[in-house]
C-alpha cells in the first residue's frame, strides 16, 4: 500500500504543474491587470510597481521566477492586499474554509446515506417519492439561489435564523450555509446509495441470506450496507473538493470570513499571486482526497488490488 501511495504522489507532481502552468498562461493572457483602474497610475509609479512583481520581465521568466518560489513554499505576494503574502491570506481564511466544507460535508454524507438506505427499502413507496422530490430540488436550485432564497425565508421573513454575517463562533450562523452547501452533496450521495443499495439487495448472497431467516435489519447491516457503498465513496473524494470549492460562493452571500472572499476579490482584480496560490491549495486538497478515496476503496472491495 505504501509504494501505491508512493506512485500516486509521483504521479500527481505533472498534474499540479499543468494545472499552474494553465492557469498562470490564462491569467497573463486574459484582458486587464492588476493595475488597471478608473484612475491609472502615473507612468513612472507604473513602471516601478510591475518591475517589483516581475511583471516587466518575458512571459517565460515570469513563470519561471513564480514556480521556483512555488517549489520553495513561497506563493508570493498579494497584488491588492499589499500588507500580506499569498501563504498568509490562505492561513487566514483556510480555517474557517475547511471548517465550513467538513461540517457539510460530515452531515451531508450521513442525511445522504440514510436517505439512500431508506429510498431503497421502501423502493416505489410514499418514503421513497418524497425523497426523490427533496434530492431533484437540491439538485435543480444551484447554491447562490438557494442561499437567497434561505437568506429571505428565514432570515429576512421568519426571522429563525442570522441573514448573514459572522460575529464569531456561532451556531445559529453556520445553520444556513451548511444547509446550502450540503443540500446538493446529500442528493447526489442519496442518489448513489439508493440505486447500489437496490442493486445489492437483489444480489444472490443476500437472497440466502433473508432465506436462512436473519432479519431485515441484520442483513441490511450484516449484507447490503458495505458493497453498497462503494460507489458512494468512489463519490466521496471529489464531493468533499465540490463542497469546498462551492463554499467560495457561499461565503460571499453570506458574507463569512474564509478563503472565498479573497478569492472573488482577487479575481475581479486580477490578483495574479492570490488567485494561483487558491489554485494550487486546490489542486492539492482535491489530490489527497483522491488518494484518500482509492485507498479506502481497496479496503471496502477486496478484488481491488494495488498495481
Amino acid at each position: 500500500m505504501i509504494n501505491y501511495a508512493l506512485r500516486r504522489v509521483l504521479s500527481a507532481l505533472p498534474i499540479m504543474l499543468i494545472a499552474i502552468t494553465v492557469c498562470f498562461v490564462i491569467l497573463r493572457l486574459a484582458p486587464g491587470g492588476p493595475f488597471d483602474g478608473e484612475r491609472p497610475l502615473p507612468p513612472t509609479v507604473l513602471q516601478n510597481v510591475m518591475a517589483h512583481y516581475n511583471l516587466d520581465k518575458p512571459l517565460w521568466e515570469q513563470y519561471w521566477i513564480y514556480l521556483s518560489g512555488v517549489l520553495r513554499g513561497d506563493l508570493g505576494p498579494s497584488m491588492t492586499s499589499y500588507d500580506f503574502s499569498v501563504s498568509q491570506l490562505l492561513a487566514i481564511g483556510m480555517p474557517f474554509t475547511l471548517m465550513l466544507g467538513m461540517t457539510a460535508f460530515v452531515f451531508a454524507t450521513a442525511a445522504g446515506m440514510l436517505a439512500g438506505a431508506v429510498a431503497a427499502v421502501y423502493q416505489n413507496k410514499w418514503p421513497d417519492y418524497l425523497l426523490v422530490l427533496a434530492v431533484m430540488i437540491g439538485l435543480i436550485i444551484p447554491n447562490f439561489l438557494m442561499a437567497a432564497l434561505l437568506q429571505l425565508a428565514f432570515g429576512v421573513h421568519l426571522k429563525w435564523l442570522p441573514a448573514g454575517g459572522w460575529p464569531g463562533f456561532s451556531i445559529p450562523h453556520l445553520i444556513l450555509p451548511v444547509l446550502v452547501l450540503s443540500w446538493p452533496h446529500a442528493a447526489r450521495i442519496s442518489r448513489l446509495m439508493r440505486g447500489s443499495m437496490i442493486e445489492t439487495l437483489g444480489t444472490n448472497y443476500v437472497r440466502t441470506a433473508r432465506a436462512k431467516g436473519l432479519g431485515s435489519r441484520l442483513v441490511l447491516a450484516r449484507h447490503a450496507l458495505k458493497p453498497a457503498l462503494i460507489p458512494v465513496v468512489s463519490y466521496l473524494g471529489p464531493g468533499l473538493s465540490y463542497l469546498l470549492t462551492g463554499s467560495l460562493v457561499v461565503e460571499n452571500v453570506f458574507g463569512l470570513p474564509g478563503i472565498g472572499r479573497y478569492f472573488v476579490n482577487a479575481a475581479l482584480n486580477r490578483d495574479y499571486g492570490l488567485v494561483l496560490g487558491t489554485t494550487i491549495f486546490y489542486v492539492v486538497l482535491i489530490l489527497i482526497l483522491n488518494l484518500i478515496v482509492d485507498l479506502v476503496y481497496a479496503w471496502l472491495d477486496p478484488k481491488v488490488r494495488y498495481r
